[in-house]
């Protein structure tokens, strides 16, 4: 299975999942009638002032975290989704914050010879598990290809592109890990699901 089907197949059951859940909360909506005393609700998902706050499942605008890289890229890691089918699926966007384009490393592809292969990649990116003392690379397909975003182009000034990366899940206890990739900080994520 080819990664581009895997994500369009990804993207197509969020969209559906979406879609789901605003059709029950359009339906849970209505007034059901009758005269019945209404007592408020104070869910966890209500401040005090009665405005919703966003899930972690929603996402929010602001990243889990920004790691720096050379060159003035910057990776802003937007969700960190853990799914049924034992997998943590890392996404974000890699932005040029300078001027002139630039090329992500060669480096971050790490240096697996499987991997490098396979051309420009976000292969050498890793999950740090400290409780656990456990290391979770790149899931890669049959033909050793990394499950991440490959063939990343030159990114111009200002510009940004979307990324994403793969990896077996932690144990269900895990939330917190660290991610590393290769010409960036490491920095501290949240896995959510």
């Amino acid at each position: 299975m080819s990664i581009r089907f895997t994500t369009k197949a990804r993207r197509g059951m969020v969209a559906l999942t979406v879609a789901a859940g605003l059709a029950l909360g359009v339906a849970g909506c209505g007034s059901g009638g009758g005269g019945e005393d209404k007592k408020p609700n104070n869910s966890a998902s209500t401040s005090e002032e009665g405005r919703l706050q966003p899930s972690a499942q929603e996402g929010t605008d602001e990243p889990l975290v920004e790691l720096r890289g050379e060159d003035g890229l910057i990776l802003q890691i937007t969700s960190a989704t853990r799914d049924s089918g034992g997998f943590v699926t890392v996404s974000g966007e890699l932005k040029n914050d300078g001027d002139e384009s630039v090329r992500v490393s060669v480096r971050t592809a790490g240096d697996e010879t499987e991997i490098i292969r396979h051309g420009s990649s976000l292969g050498g990116a890793t999950l740090v598990d400290s409780a656990s003392k456990k290391r979770y690379y790149v899931l890669r397909d049959t033909d050793g290809r990394p499950l991440t975003t490959t063939s990343i182009p030159r990114i111009k000034g200002g510009a940004s592109i979307p990324v994403f990366m793969q990896f077996p899940a932690p144990p269900t206890s895990t939330t917190e890990v660290s991610f590393q990739l290769p010409t960036f900080a490491s920095g501290t994520i949240t896995i959510s699901g």
